[in-house]
């Protein structure tokens, strides 16, 4: 591979990992980098589920001379959902205490 490939596959799998969160209902409290690398891995696993289950098909698109088939990015995506998703919600679940926290301290305050 070239530098030009791997700079395809970092620009790809930010764009699949923001379309996931466009797509995912919700807010989802996970910066940029967490995003890129969700769907930089999406890319990698979607490629290899889409091989390995033999989903091709015949509709291509090409961007800067690289061919992508519209199944595989499909399933890419899919993969980058439940990726983002299960990010947003590990990171609610560690996030919740200290919310309740400052929520609880809020209204012990307007008891006094």
């Amino acid at each position: 591979m070239q530098f030009q490939d791997y700079l395809a596959a970092i620009v790809f799998g930010a764009v699949i990992g923001i379309v996931a969160r466009i797509i995912l209902p919700g807010r989802q409290s996970i910066g940029i980098i967490l995003t890129v690398l969700i769907g930089m891995g999406a890319a990698v696993a979607g490629t290899w589920a889409a091989d390995r289950w033999d989903l091709h098909s015949d509709k291509h698109f090409t961007v800067s001379g690289h061919n992508y088939d519209w199944l595989v990015v499909g399933v890419q995506v899919g993969i980058a959902v439940v990726g983002v998703g299960l990010a947003a919600a590990l990171t609610s679940m560690f996030r919740s205490d200290r919310d309740d926290d400052r929520h609880r301290h809020y209204h012990d305050r307007d008891r006094y």
